[in-house]
C-alpha cells in the first residue's frame, strides 16, 4: 500500500524542469480513452505524463484512438526495454486482474491515477494501492482503504473506515457506506448502493441501481431493491 495525499498531485515550482514521465495505457476501449482524459485532466494540474499510445490484444479499426496510436498487444507491452508507467483500463474485474497477471516486466510500473479535483488530503487518512484510477467527481471520506488496482468511476463516493481490496471496479455513481467491505474483484454496476457496515465477498457482481443492504456471498450476482441473488457461479 501507498498512502497518497493530495499534495502530492500539485504542481511544485520545479515541475517544469522535471521531463514528462513516460505512460501507456492498456486497453483501448472507451474506458482507455476515458482514462487518456483523466491523464491529461492530472497533467493540465501540474503534474506530468508523457502519454505514448495503447495496448490491446484486440486491435481497434483504425490506427488511433483519441488521436493516440495503437502500439501492440499486450505482449508488446510487457516486451518493453525501457521504464514505462502503464494504466491498466479494463473495467471488468476479472479481465482487469487478467492483464495485470500477464504484464510481468520489471520495466514495467503502475501508477496511482487520481483525478486533481478529488480531495485527498492528510487528515482524510486514505490509503491506495499501486495501479489506482480514481476519476472526476469521487468523494473519500477517511480512514478508507482501497487495494490494488480498484478503480472507482465518475462520481462515486465512499464513507468512513470502508475498504475496498485489489481489483475491485465501482461505475458511475456507485456508493458505499461506512464501514462496508468489498473483497477482492467485486464490482458495482452504475447506480448501485452498499450500505454501512455490510460485507460484499469476492467476485461478487452487484447490478446497476441496486442496494445491497446485507451481506452477499462471493461469486454471485445480485440485483433490485433490495439487492438479492439471481445467480451464483461455481469456481
Amino acid at each position: 500500500m501507498t498512502q497518497l495525499f493530495f499534495s502530492e498531485y500539485e504542481a511544485s515550482p520545479d515541475d517544469d524542469q522535471v521531463p514528462p514521465r513516460p505512460l501507456a495505457i492498456a486497453g483501448a476501449g472507451g474506458l482507455g480513452r476515458e482514462v487518456a482524459l483523466l491523464i491529461s485532466q492530472i497533467n493540465a494540474a501540474g503534474t506530468r505524463w508523457d502519454v505514448r499510445g495503447f495496448y490491446d490484444d484486440r486491435a481497434p479499426a483504425v490506427p488511433t484512438v483519441g488521436g493516440l496510436p495503437y502500439l501492440g498487444t499486450l505482449a508488446d507491452l510487457n516486451a518493453v526495454s525501457t521504464p514505462l508507467a502503464v494504466a491498466v483500463a479494463v473495467g471488468s474485474s476479472a479481465s482487469r486482474a487478467a492483464v495485470v497477471g500477464r504484464l510481468t516486466s520489471p520495466h514495467l510500473s503502475f501508477p496511482t491515477l487520481v483525478h486533481p479535483a478529488v480531495t485527498l488530503s492528510p487528515e482524510q487518512r486514505v490509503t491506495l494501492g499501486e495501479g489506482c484510477l480514481i476519476q472526476r467527481g469521487c468523494i473519500l471520506t477517511c480512514d478508507i482503504t482501497l487495494g490494488r488496482f480498484v478503480l472507482l468511476n465518475l462520481g462515486c463516493t465512499l464513507g468512513h473506515d470502508s475498504v475496498l481490496d485489489d481489483f475491485c471496479s465501482l461505475m458511475p455513481h456507485a456508493n458505499v457506506g461506512g464501514g462496508a467491505h468489498l473483497a477482492t474483484g467485486v464490482y458495482l454496476g452504475t447506480n448501485a448502493t452498499v450500505i454501512h457496515q455490510v460485507t460484499v465477498a469476492a467476485g461478487t457482481t452487484v447490478g446497476a441501481g441496486a442496494v445491497v443492504v446485507r451481506d452477499l456471498p462471493a461469486h454471485c450476482t445480485a440485483v433490485g431493491v433490495p439487492a438479492r441473488l439471481i445467480k451464483n457461479y461455481e469456481l
